[in-house]
C-alpha cells in the first residue's frame, strides 16, 4: 500500500503558502524582502510537492496499475500517467510543471521564478485531482 502522507502534507503546505503569497501584495505591513521570502517559499514548496508527487505516481503506476517497468525519470513517469488516463490536464501541461520545477531550482528570483509563480495555482488544482485519483479520496 502506498503512503500518501508526505504528498498530502506537501500539497497542503503549498496550497496554504500560495494563498499567503496571493494576499501578500495587499498586506501593507510587509516590506519587499518579506514578499520575496514568501514567493521563494512558494517556489520551494512547489519543488518539494512536485518531487513527491512524481515519485508517488511512479509507485502508483507500478503497484496499482501493474506496470512492470517504470523509468526513474519524472517526464517518463508523467507520460505514463497520461497514457493511463490519470490526469485531468494534458500531459503537455504536466511536462510544463516539470520544466518549471527544473528551471526554478536554485533560482528564486527573476524570470524563471515569475514563470513558476504563474503556474502554481494550476499545478495545485491538477495535483489535487491526481491525488484524489491515486488515493480514491476527496481532498479536504
Amino acid at each position: 500500500m502506498i503512503d500518501y502522507d508526505k504528498l498530502q502534507k506537501s500539497l497542503k503546505h503549498l496550497e496554504q503558502q500560495f494563498e499567503n503569497y496571493q494576499r501578500a501584495q495587499d498586506r501593507k505591513e510587509l516590506v519587499e524582502i518579506d514578499r520575496e521570502a514568501i514567493a521563494e517559499s512558494v517556489i520551494h514548496r512547489f519543488e518539494t510537492c512536485f518531487d513527491t508527487l512524481w515519485k508517488d505516481l511512479k509507485r502508483y503506476l507500478t503497484e496499482e496499475i501493474g506496470l512492470a517497468e517504470v523509468p526513474n525519470n519524472p517526464k517518463a513517469v508523467l507520460r505514463l500517467g497520461g497514457q493511463n488516463d490519470l490526469f485531468a490536464a494534458s500531459v503537455e501541461q504536466w511536462l510544463k510543471y516539470c520544466d518549471a520545477r527544473n528551471n526554478s531550482a536554485h533560482d528564486y528570483s527573476g524570470e524563471k521564478a515569475a514563470v513558476t509563480l504563474l503556474i502554481v495555482g494550476d499545478f495545485i488544482e491538477d495535483a489535487i485531482g491526481l491525488y484524489q485519483t491515486m488515493t480514491k479520496t476527496t481532498w479536504e
